[in-house]
């Protein structure tokens, strides 16, 4: 299925992926990186901000030519997006790209930037999930949120419950970063719990940080989607735990929950700065995932998982203005 202009969405098809050039089947996405960033600036990482459109130009085309077909950048609100310029990248490169409206922990944040969003962030997911980022930007496909080590503090919770109200909205798919991996199972008692998203529309980050197979198999078995992202980072050394981690949960009947992708979040991750970047995911790392698993299992979790975990039935919402 093409993809339609930003300027000019299409119909939405029921359910769909929301690219930042149109809507499209699920079954259209291809192959997936399921978390991973073109751009992103935060204070609490100085001087290496992803920012530069040139290399995100080159780091997609390095992902292409690894065979890579869609990219889900979960860089929110207020982290240099750069939402303009996604889908130009998207047209050159021939990778369809999923951009994301939401917030992360507070201390990605100056006070000014938190204050413009104010009362009604949940207003702010909805209106970029709908009209678009900016209001005339393309429609961002899913909502970031954050929760923090071992535990959820007030800004958090406060983010959750937004994401939440725009998730009933739109039916939107919900991504929390798990700080280190942790507090999986706090973030699914609040958001499927208390705020009732269904499970099956949230999915936990970073889970190969915190290598425990009880809280895998459990947050599975509550329904939410697990992403194992950012392999080969110096500070991660769970990489070799990995097979061992996806083959537990799909011997135990939850090889559908298991999403894939890489997080590059510094100018020197990419692959053109010598980093692993995004083809490490579909070189070197799926390399060692078949040896343990079998390609059609690990093409699975690149394609038929990520599919189903980001499309929503977006022809059933509301028209909405902040």
């Amino acid at each position: 299925m093409n993809q339609a202009p930003a300027d000019a969405p299409a119909a939405p098809v029921s359910p769909a992926i929301r690219t930042v050039l149109g809507d499209i089947a699920p079954a259209d996405l291809g192959i997936c990186d399921a978390h991973d960033h073109l751009f992103l600036r935060s204070p609490r990482l100085p001087g290496q901000e992803l920012d530069d459109a040139g290399a995100a130009a080159a780091e997609l085309s390095a992902f292409r030519a690894a065979g890579g077909e869609a990219v889900i950048q979960w860089t929110p609100y207020g982290m240099g997006r750069r939402a303009v310029e996604l889908p130009r990248l998207a047209r050159e490169s021939g990778v369809r790209i999923v951009a994301a409206t939401g917030l992360h922990q507070a201390q990605h944040y100056s006070p000014e930037v938190l204050a413009r969003v104010g009362a009604d962030p949940a207003g702010l997911f909805v209106s970029e999930l709908i009209e678009g980022i900016g209001g005339t930007g393309p429609r961002a496909g899913m909502i970031k949120v954050a929760g923090g080590f071992h535990g959820l503090d007030r800004h958090a919770r406060h983010t959750m419950a937004a994401a939440a109200e725009a998730q009933r909205a739109t039916g939107a798919a919900i991504g929390v970063h798990l700080e280190l991996g942790t507090g999986a199972l706090d973030v699914l008692d609040l958001l499927c719990g208390t705020l009732a998203v269904p499970p099956d529309r949230v999915i936990l980050g970073h889970l190969n940080r915190s290598p425990d197979l009880v809280v895998h198999r459990q947050a599975a078995g509550a329904g939410a989607y697990l992403a194992f992202d950012g392999p080969s980072r110096a500070h991660h050394t769970t990489d070799w735990r990995l097979p061992e981690a996806l083959a537990a949960l799909a011997d135990a009947g939850f090889a559908d929950r298991i999403l894939l992708g890489g997080d590059t979040t510094t100018a020197g991750a990419r692959s053109v700065n010598g980093g692993p970047g995004m083809p490490y995911l579909l070189r070197r790392h799926r390399e060692r995932l078949v040896c343990t698993l079998g390609a059609d299992l690990v093409t699975r979790f690149l394609t038929a998982n990520p599919a189903r975990a980001f499309a929503a039935d977006w022809a059933r919402a509301p028209h909405h203005s902040r």
